[in-house]
């Protein structure tokens, strides 16, 4: 996935920057509670109102802070469920505050078939996220799929970007393809778990 290779890349930066906030005293758990809040804030603020660009820049930028916790938390040795558990329920409330907010000025734009589309890529975005923690709550293993959290928010950043620069149907385009990859993953997880299960 597009995920793995982004992070690879990211590691480079974000390890060291991570290992020096360790040092500093940084707590994990406090850097994804203000990378959420970030996101949520520059949703409501940005992407609500139609700043799609800046939104992009800042949401991209807040969205880092989802790797850097994990690099503070592996320099501390203070990897935990608990950890996990917050981030995850994290990334939940910031891809609502993205996808609702996008939907919103969407609407107030008069819209309409992108902002079902910002809708349903809520939605099905939602089902990616649950059916990988529900398998992997029972014991199977889920990591499969076109669009995770990070392709998702990749597509709307630069369909986003693209619709202020190019043309605006591009966020149409690119809303309703996240939606398309989201449902297949959706599927391919479905799959993946019901081999496993009558493997059993």
């Amino acid at each position: 996935m597009l995920s793995q290779i982004a992070r690879a890349g990211a590691q480079k930066i974000v390890h060291p920057l991570g290992a020096g906030l360790a040092r500093a005293g940084v707590s994990p758990d406090v850097v994804t509670v203000v990378g959420t809040l970030s996101v949520v804030i520059a949703s409501f603020t940005l992407a609500a109102r139609g700043y799609l660009i800046a939104g992009t820049i800042v949401i991209t930028i807040c969205a880092l802070f989802d790797m850097l916790d994990g690099a503070i938390a592996r320099a501390t040795g203070r990897s935990s469920k608990w950890g996990a558990f917050l981030d995850s329920t994290m990334d939940r409330l910031a891809d609502g505050a993205v996808f609702g907010c996008l939907a919103y000025w969407l609407a107030t734009e008069h819209r309409f078939s992108a902002m079902a589309g910002a809708i349903a890529a809520l939605l099905t975005g939602a089902a990616v996220s649950y059916a990988k923690a529900r398998a992997e709550g029972l014991g199977f293993e889920c990591n499969v799929g076109f669009a995770g959290r990070t392709e998702r928010l990749i597509i709307v950043g630069v369909g986003a970007v693209l619709s202020v620069v190019w043309t605006p149907v591009i966020l149409d385009v690119a809303l309703w393809i996240l939606v398309a990859l989201a449902t297949i993953t959706i599927g391919q997880r479905a799959a993946v778990v019901y081999r496993q299960a009558a493997d059993a």
